[in-house]
């Protein structure tokens, strides 16, 4: 049948707005059970769970990680994805009652990029939309892709490689932030890699008998820098192209011993995938030419590398007008308090929590994996404050407005422009096919292809060592 979108969206506002509980107990219960890449357990089974009682069927296990899921409800098109992301950061436990800086458990992880109220605003907003659909006997497909891992880039890649994108008309995601924009931004693509250094150990004080792995790494190291000034920078700030490395391995650890072992770790931002992909290429050949000039060996493992986003205008000016109609999220004023006494203690201005959107408009964005959805199919995501300004993220100020009623307030305004966007794909033909050609016009004929390579397999006991110490 046919349905009106101002009534469809009316019952999704509603509905959002009378079932609070179950999604604050999930946002919580994760905030209170931090756990780091790929080992989020609980934390998956939280959201599965949620969505299992609201008539979900849950695909567990997926592209062979434990802790990634991908739950359906509908038929037909247009099948729209929501995004769900879960992990937290390692050492950034924090006390949820305290205004400065009070590990619960020092060492532990704590939610400092708010992937609690990312998890379970995504899973309210897709159940929102499965109680529209059936209330107004629409045709189409909500799912919802439960991505582990994603401050390593890593969940995402995976599921691109096993295919677990493909068929999607378009995916709606967000995320909790220290402003509110409805962008249509671009973000850069990403690699993360390891060279590991082989030599031939001997004694400090007849060294021509050894061969320096140590050697062979800063001679890497040189030659990029070297590099350098032949790369293309990108567009500064916005897109400027990074490399960042460091030693994290050498050994033996004496002076007096040549080291026979080094691992120089990479990664590198870079405004294009094409340009990510020539880079990295001559990033390897450093590392090929520093082990043939030390005679020693070397070996590349890829961590992870992912594409730049392809940003959908279209979608975004969808997610803007519906956040015209909601508003952003309004902060008490003790809210507002608690924010400007955690700037105090982290020595920045006290301007307290944003209040107004930021101007709508393109851009570049904060690395993240989530490109692999926009080289598969429409995408867009707003960011929601629930943070403070002029502090940066991935602290303990973070987790301490994560796991209070900031982040609460951020949830519900993610789940509810997120299930309006939606409801004008259901509602709108005509948006979604604008939205496509857009898409379409931006891949100028490219075609998705994970970049991880074909025999590479998920690092599932990432981190279980030391989740081992904190659970």
């Amino acid at each position: 049948m046919a349905a009106n979108l101002r009534e469809v969206k009316d019952f999704i506002i509603k509905w959002n707005e009378d079932n609070t509980k179950d999604f604050y107990e999930a946002a919580d219960t994760i905030w209170e059970n931090p756990e780091l890449s790929m080992q989020e357990y609980k934390s998956a089974a939280v959201l599965e769970d949620l969505l299992e009682k609201h008539g979900f069927q849950v695909e567990k296990g997926v592209a062979g990680m434990p802790t990634a899921f991908i739950a359906t409800y509908g038929s037909g098109k247009p099948v729209i994805g929501v995004s769900a992301e879960y992990d937290a950061l390692p050492g950034l436990s924090q006390n949820r009652e305290k205004l400065e800086k009070t590990p619960i458990v020092a060492g532990a992880p704590g939610h400092g990029c708010g992937h609690n109220l990312l998890g379970a605003g995504g899973v309210k907003a897709a159940i929102a939309i499965r109680y529209a659909l059936e209330k107004y006997g629409l045709s189409g497909t909500v799912k919802v892709l439960g991505t582990p891992a994603e401050e390593l880039c890593l969940g995402k890649p995976f599921m691109g490689k096993a295919g677990c994108f493909e068929g999607f008309d378009a995916i709606l995601d967000w995320h909790p932030w220290s402003y509110t924009k409805t962008n249509y931004d671009s973000c850069q693509a990403y690699f993360s890699v390891k060279f590991h250094y082989k030599g031939r150990t001997c004694h400090g004080n007849s060294p021509w008998h050894g061969r320096s792995a140590l050697d062979a790494a800063i001679l890497q190291g040189h030659a990029v820098e070297l590099m350098r000034e032949h790369m293309y920078p990108g567009n500064p700030p916005d897109a400027a192209n990074t490399i960042n490395y460091t030693f994290t391995t050498t050994g033996p650890e004496f002076p007096s011993v040549v080291p026979d072992y080094t691992t120089a770790w990479y990664i590198g931002r870079f405004g294009t995938t094409e340009e990510m992909l020539d880079a990295l290429e001559r990033v390897t050949k450093c590392a090929e030419a520093a082990a043939m000039a030390t005679e020693t060996e070397v070996e590349r493992e890829i961590v992870t590398a992912t594409h730049h986003k392809i940003p959908n205008k279209v979608l975004a000016e969808c997610f803007r007008d519906n956040m015209d109609e909601i508003g952003v999220p309004a902060f008490t004023d003790e809210e507002q308090e608690k924010a400007k006494a955690i700037q105090k203690q982290l020595g920045v201005e006290e301007t307290g929590l944003p209040t107004e959107r930021m101007p709508f408009e393109g851009g570049y964005t904060v690395l993240c994996d989530t490109p692999e959805y926009s080289w598969n199919a429409p995408y867009a995501a707003p960011w929601i404050a629930m943070g403070m300004e002029n502090c940066g993220w991935h602290h303990w100020g973070v987790v301490r407005c994560a796991g209070d009623t900031m982040g609460k307030k951020s949830l519900d305004c993610a789940a509810k422009v997120i299930s309006m966007t939606a409801a004008d794909i259901l509602c709108e033909p005509e948006i979604l096919e604008k939205a496509q050609a857009e898409w379409k016009e931006r891949m100028a004929g490219r075609k998705y292809e994970c970049l991880l390579p074909e025999d590479m397999e998920p690092p599932v006991h990432l981190n279980e060592d030391v989740m081992a110490k904190y659970r």
